[in-house]
């Protein structure tokens, strides 16, 4: 609130004062504020001809198909603030993977306007992005050089990933030859030791071996006691229940809900049920 000794009557600052007052307002939201979402709409189409078959392809090759519009994110608003932990939960093709590459800048909307404060690292796909003709070690520079890191911050750390990957002499080899489970390993510790301010993970807590697991978990909990934002999207709502503080359900492309982990678990499975009920009783 403006106090009357911020302005001067007699001169007319009110206008002044109000606006400074605004600016500083609208400057500690976005302190606050890790994620942003206006009305973002993602669609694509997809290419798809269920009458043509082989032989028609090969009489009339230049005949076009059918054009299928998905519609992946359909006018979704969200406000993160930071220090936040929120899991997303929904069906196959609710949208969850979708709003993830959107808030990464992987993927721009169709419509709508995305924000996001601070140093985004990204777990969607293990391995991704991996160069898996280079190295480990030389896929640990380009990670964090890709995060706006200089050379000397990677280095420092270099050993804490190294060490945390269990890798050892693996490090040293191209990321081709390793197993999943070791690009897994890689691409978690990757994704967690640069302080991020802004974790996205998409299904990728089941990384490695049970050891490795646990281990990772642990991480996690780590950054969530540092207050960093953290967005999970995953099927194992146990883990949406056990590490999550705010969560969202999305169905079809929308936001269907959000509150407290277990209140959407509840809704989000009972939503299933009836729908799954609806299916058996339309069998007989």
């Amino acid at each position: 609130m403006i106090s009357l000794s911020e302005f001067d009557i007699s001169t007319g600052n009110f206008d002044d004062a109000l606006s400074s007052e605004n600016t500083k307002l609208s400057k500690s939201i976005t302190a606050q504020r890790a994620i942003l979402l206006e009305n973002v709409s993602v669609t694509y189409k997809t290419a798809y001809d269920r009458q043509r078959g082989f032989k028609q392809i090969l009489t009339n090759p230049f005949q076009r198909g059918e054009f299928k519009v998905v519609q992946a994110m359909d006018d979704v608003s969200l406000e993160v603030n930071h220090g936040t932990v929120l899991g997303v939960i929904g069906h196959n093709g609710a949208g969850k993977s979708t709003m993830l590459r959107t808030m990464a800048g992987i993927l721009r909307p169709s419509q709508g306007f995305v924000e996001v404060h601070g140093r985004i690292s990204t777990l969607l796909a293990l391995g991704i992005g991996f160069n898996s003709n280079r190295s480990g070690r030389e896929n640990i520079l380009l990670g964090g050089l890709a995060m706006g890191m200089s050379r000397e911050e990677v280095e420092v750390k270099y050993q804490e990933i190294l060490k945390f990957s269990e890798l050892g002499d693996y490090i040293d080899l191209p990321v081709r030859t390793y197993s999943s489970g070791m690009v897994s390993k890689l691409a978690f510790s990757v994704s967690v030791h640069f302080d991020p301010d802004v974790l996205l993970v998409d299904e990728a807590l089941s990384a490695g071996d049970a050891a490795f697991k646990t281990k990772a978990r642990d991480k996690m909990f780590e950054l969530m006691s540092s207050a960093r934002t953290i967005v999970v999207v995953s099927h194992a709502l146990s883990t949406i229940a056990e590490l999550c503080n705010d969560a969202i359900w999305m169905d079809h492309g929308k936001l269907m809900g959000r509150g407290e982990p277990q209140e959407m678990i509840d809704t989000y499975m009972e939503h299933v049920r009836i729908k799954n009920s609806a299916v058996t009783n339309d069998d007989f």
